[in-house]
C-alpha cells in the first residue's frame, strides 16, 4: 500500500502515471470478484483507498496552485 508520504514525493506526472495504473488493476480485480478468481480481496481496498489519496493530493495541489496564482 502507497505511503502518504511517498505519495507526496513524487511529481504531478508521476502521479497521474500511477492513477491510471491503479484504475486499470481496480478493473481487473473487478472482473477477478466477479469470475470468482480473485485471490486477494483486500487488494481492492487498497486499491481503492489508494486511488483517493492520488486524488486528494491532486486536488490539494490544484487548489495551492491556484491560490497562488
Amino acid at each position: 500500500m502507497a505511503n502518504t508520504e511517498d505519495l507526496r514525493a513524487k511529481t504531478d506526472d508521476q502521479l497521474t502515471s500511477e492513477l491510471t495504473d491503479l484504475k486499470r488493476e481496480q478493473f481487473n480485480l473487478r472482473f477477478q470478484a466477479a469470475t470468482n478468481q480473485l485471490e486477494n480481496p483486500a487488494r481492492i481496498r487498497e486499491v481503492r483507498r489508494t486511488i483517493a489519496k492520488i486524488k486528494t493530493l491532486q486536488n490539494e495541489r490544484a487548489k495551492s496552485a491556484a491560490e497562488k496564482a
